[in-house]
Formats: C-alpha cells, sequence, structure tokens
C-alpha cells in the first residue's frame, strides 16, 4: 500500500501567513478585525497576533464578500449576522470547487 502524505492542519497561523495567503497588507487584516466581530486573532506575549483556522474560514468569507461580491463592510456584517450558517455552508462549497478546479489544471498539465 503506497504511503499517502497526510495533509497536516496548523492550528495557528501568523500574521505574515494570513497576509501572504491573501495577497494584502497586513493593515487590511488588522482593519477588518477591528470591523468585524468575528476575528478574534490571539496574541503572544510580544503581542503578534496568531490566527485560528476559524478565523482563516471567516477571513475568507469577508474577502469573498468584500472583493467579490462587492459587498460594502456593512453590508458584509449584516450579510454574515443574519446567514451565518448559510454563509459558512456557502463557503466551503466554494473552497471545495477551487480544490478541484485546481486538481483539474494540474491534471490537465500533466496529460
Amino acid at each position: 500500500m503506497p504511503y499517502k502524505e497526510r495533509d497536516i492542519n496548523k492550528m495557528y497561523y501568523t500574521m505574515g501567513e494570513v497576509t501572504e495567503m491573501f495577497g494584502v497588507n497586513a493593515s487590511q487584516i488588522r482593519f477588518y478585525e477591528k470591523e468585524f466581530e468575528v476575528l478574534k486573532p490571539k496574541k503572544n506575549k510580544k503581542g503578534n497576533r496568531l490566527f485560528t483556522p476559524e478565523d482563516i474560514e471567516n477571513l475568507k468569507i469577508i474577502f469573498h464578500l468584500v472583493d467579490d461580491k462587492g459587498f460594502t463592510l456593512k453590508g458584509a456584517k449584516e450579510h454574515m449576522k443574519s446567514n451565518s450558517g448559510e454563509v459558512k455552508e456557502n463557503q466551503k462549497i466554494i473552497d471545495s470547487l477551487e480544490r478541484l478546479k485546481s486538481f483539474l489544471l494540474k491534471l490537465n498539465e500533466e496529460i
């Protein structure tokens, strides 16, 4: 039976990792942290922010609503509060489709 690598799930992500994931400045992440109550990164003794996977998922939702859907910050906050279950489920579907797309593109390159 061939060896299969397991996905390594991190418990915390640094600000640098988060800014690299989303391609934005740290100031934008800090701004969203102030604006959206769902973002509650932990802080270590030095005051560095440590984002949980849940924070990352919430950031994905926020960026999707604001950047892709064109919501205002106020509209995105209200949408997340009133449709929290639906929004999270939609984000899971989007993530799954993006993984499928990258797999198919990789497969196409190999053919």
